[in-house]
């Protein structure tokens, strides 16, 4: 296709009441840099800048519920990372202003809610 460029890959929009106070959970929780901001965006890039994740401001943001209820805002999406310790990288997680979800559905796998109610897993790296 004429319209594939080389590195067209950005990376996901989350949206987001404060995209910077969001930002800057993710940063903190990854160790990635956040490398813009204006208002009503923040932009996070991974090590060595190949994928960004861009946080867009939502007016009228209502969180999704998880897991996902008839008749309320579904989560649209969600994120996972590999962690080498579970319970460590929960404790981490809760520490920056995560939430253990109360619905877990595998031993090796915690649901996490970020500060603005977007589920994200955080996986065991069982190899």
């Amino acid at each position: 296709m004429r319209s594939r460029v080389q590195g067209m890959w950005w990376g996901p929009a989350i949206e987001a009441p404060d995209p910077s106070a969001l930002a800057a959970f993710y940063s903190q929780l990854l160790g990635w840099p956040v490398v813009h901001e204006e208002p009503g965006t923040a932009v996070m890039a991974a090590p060595g800048g190949s994928t960004f994740f861009v946080f867009q401001q939502a007016d009228g943001y209502r969180p999704p519920v998880w897991p996902p209820v008839d008749g309320e805002q579904r989560p649209m999406m969600h994120l996972d990372f590999q962690v080498g310790d579970l319970d460590s990288a929960v404790e981490d997680a809760v520490a920056l202003g995560a939430t253990l979800s109360t619905s877990q559905f595998r031993e090796n796998v915690r649901v996490m809610l970020d500060p603005v109610g977007h589920p994200f897993c955080l996986c065991l790296d069982q190899d």
